[in-house]
């Protein structure tokens, strides 16, 4: 049986980090924990690395203390990648990251690795490319679309203001991504996987979805907005998932299209409710 409590500690607060994993003796740890939006990572660099980076180490070496059979599992992010080395992108890419976000993400990855090395915890980094669903935040590209064109469907706003239409992102759907996360800890050693669709799609093409899936034309309601633009792009990101197909059985269940849609469904029935009331 799972035990379904919630408790609570803080990635800055090494201390309660010790108490959690002490209170709750996981077999696994899933690290999910961040400050996961790439804008505000510019804004604010030196949260995002106690977080992204040395909050890694604090959970790291909690297991190291406590109880060094506890698996271990890193989200690791494909902005790592950053201006990429090759296309796709595999576990033997080199990283060049082009945020403080991706920086970050870049040590907690390889502190992950090192102390798999040093202490033979079994530790993994998932290098997951993006992952999508109806949960994901207001802030992120993806729902900012959605909501933005059910709002406009629903007379609720006429213009929807976005960054760089043309960036590329190899996309996929939430759920199937956590059953990768779940398959790397039930592997016998382990071991690093990219988890991708190997699919990449635009900002522009996501519009053109979801636009059109509400019987609305994207160019007539979408502004491209130079506020928006990140001061570094990464431009064109696709991975590589070989690796975690041929030695997981892992391989993505739902398309591109059915999580546009999944999504922009979900929206229009909470903006739905909240307009009829």
């Amino acid at each position: 049986m799972f035990n379904k409590f919630i408790r609570q500690a803080d990635l800055l607060d090494q201390l309660s980090i010790l108490r959690l994993i002490d209170e709750a003796h996981p077999d696994e740890v899933y690290n999910l924990a961040a400050q996961s939006f790439v804008p505000t990572s510019w804004k604010q660099p030196l949260l995002t690395g106690e977080f992204d980076a040395l909050g890694v180490t604090k959970m790291l070496e909690a297991i190291r203390q406590l109880d060094r059979k506890i698996k271990f599992y890193q989200a690791s992010s494909s902005e790592m990648f950053g201006k990429v080395k090759q296309v796709p992108q595999n576990e033997n890419t080199p990283f060049y990251p082009r945020s403080p976000y991706g920086v970050a993400k870049v040590y907690g990855h390889f502190i992950t690795v090192n102390y798999k090395e040093s202490y033979g915890i079994f530790a993994v980094s998932g290098i997951l490319f993006n992952h999508e669903s109806p949960r994901r935040g207001l802030e992120f590209v993806t729902r900012k679309i959605t909501d933005g064109a059910v709002r406009i469907k629903l007379g609720m706003s006429d213009k929807l203001h976005l960054g760089n239409l043309d960036a590329e992102r190899d996309w996929g759907y939430a759920p199937d991504y956590v059953y990768a996360m779940w398959l790397m800890l039930q592997h016998d050693k382990p071991d690093n996987f990219v988890v991708s669709t190997g699919k990449a799609h635009s900002v522009r093409q996501f519009c053109e979805i979801a636009f059109s899936y509400l019987g609305l034309d994207y160019k007539k309601h979408v502004v491209t907005d130079p506020d928006l633009v990140r001061p570094a792009e990464v431009d064109h990101l696709l991975g590589d998932s070989s690796h975690a197909r041929k030695t997981l059985g892992w391989e993505p269940k739902v398309s591109f299209e059915q999580m546009v849609k999944i999504m922009v469904d979900e929206d229009m029935k909470r903006l739905k409710g909240t307009k009829e009331n």
